[in-house]
């Protein structure tokens, strides 16, 4: 409650530095849950905290739980955060910043355990890469193989389960944005009611609104046969779509508080 007290001051980086007694207290108090040193992960993030800082923070998340989904993602948070900090909100930055957050996400996303949702890592740094403003900076194969990955990870929990909703909605989300209409209404069946306010709470102060105009306008998008590259139904205008600048870059990898995570997710 502190740390989201303080997250939305104004004073937010003072407010999050004064919270290190109760995170303290907090992993004390339970030496092998890895939850004090996710929120730890997250006060790093609001402080800007150096790298050294990050590194020792992230050894003792791993320590206590090498596959905790939550960790991971206020790691990967960090991470993508941090170097915009470092260099500033520019094209290079950005760059820079989501090759960092899939050259972690990605091995991450590999070692994971069967049905672990930290196989949706790089899902979330596709998330970042299409919705910073700037044109995308990473191939558009490594796009599309996040998404294939978050599929076959949702394929493994049966249709309206709670608990990978978030990452079905965010993978939604990715896939309207790569205009990959028929994936994502096969999303949208698996959601079933549980839409979340993440990420349509990024593109509209009526996140249940936007999740239900979007239903509707992939649906629209499948029925009438939308091309890839065709005109954009008119209730999905609200997500942007531009032409992409994919880079073509060799090497392809081997492979927010945003929601919740219980401390035993593996």
């Amino acid at each position: 409650l502190a740390m989201d007290r303080g997250w939305e001051s104004p004073a937010r980086a003072e407010l999050l530095r004064e919270l290190s007694p109760l995170i303290t207290a907090a992993a004390e108090a339970e030496p092998r849950d890895p939850v004090p040193w996710r929120i730890a992960l997250d006060r790093a993030r609001g402080t800007n905290a150096g790298h050294a800082e990050f590194e020792r923070l992230w050894g003792e998340a791993v320590r206590r739980s090498p596959h905790h989904y939550g960790c991971h993602v206020a790691a990967l948070q960090y991470l993508s955060a941090a170097c915009c900090a470092q260099w500033g909100n520019t094209p290079h930055t950005a760059r820079c910043s989501h090759r960092a957050c899939f050259d972690f996400a990605e091995p991450a996303a590999q070692d994971a355990l069967p049905g672990s949702l930290v196989q949706a890592l790089p899902v979330r740094a596709a998330f970042a890469c299409l919705t910073d403003g700037c044109a995308p900076t990473v191939p558009r194969a490594r796009l599309d193989a996040a998404a294939d990955l978050a599929i076959a990870l949702s394929a493994t929990y049966g249709a309206s389960d709670p608990w990978p909703a978030e990452v079905r909605n965010l993978l939604t989300y990715v896939l309207i944005r790569l205009e990959r209409w028929t994936d994502a209404l096969d999303q949208l069946r698996l959601i079933g009611p549980y839409a979340t306010s993440f990420p349509w709470d990024r593109i509209s102060d009526d996140p249940l609104g936007q999740f239900l105009e979007v239903r509707d306008g992939i649906r629209i998008a499948v029925a009438s046969g939308v091309p890839l590259g065709g005109p954009i139904p008119p209730t999905l205008r609200a997500i942007p779509t531009q032409p992409w600048a994919f880079e073509d870059a060799p090497g392809y990898p081997r492979s927010e508080h945003d929601g919740r995570a219980r401390s035993g997710d593996h």
